[in-house]
């Protein structure tokens, strides 16, 4: 399973459309290792006046992995990731993950270079073929 959803959003979502915030939280309540860092990748953008951050630390074992894979596989998750913290995500393998501030100076360049087929190239190694 994706998410762990507790039986009143489970039931909101059967009535009707859910809200980004309580989406959100069960996304944060159900994948915390990506939330972290999704979390820390942002912080490090905001810290900094290049628009960009990413990850480059492997996961600790394959369930936060498997955390990581999930949320930014889904695009309701991404998504919803993307608008709670005003940033544009990008993944590469399995843990590689960058954010870009919308609108800072030569972000959609560097988003362009990073989702490019050569970034995925050049990002490629040994230890990440079975990631």
């Amino acid at each position: 399973m994706s998410l762990t959803v507790d039986d009143r959003l489970l039931e909101q979502a059967r009535r009707g459309e859910v809200d980004d915030a309580a989406f959100v939280a069960c996304v944060r309540e159900s994948l915390p290792y990506a939330w972290q860092v999704v979390s820390e990748v942002v912080a490090r953008m905001r810290a900094t006046d290049t628009g960009f951050a990413d990850n480059q630390t492997p996961p600790p074992d394959e369930a936060a992995r498997g955390q990581l894979l999930r949320a930014l596989a889904s695009d309701a998750m991404r998504g919803a990731l993307e608008r709670h913290f005003g940033v544009r995500l990008a993944f590469q393998n399995c843990h590689r993950l960058a954010a870009f501030e919308p609108g800072a100076a030569g972000s959609a360049e560097r988003y362009a270079t990073f989702t490019s087929p050569r970034a995925q190239l050049l990002n490629q190694s040994p230890e990440l073929v079975d990631c």
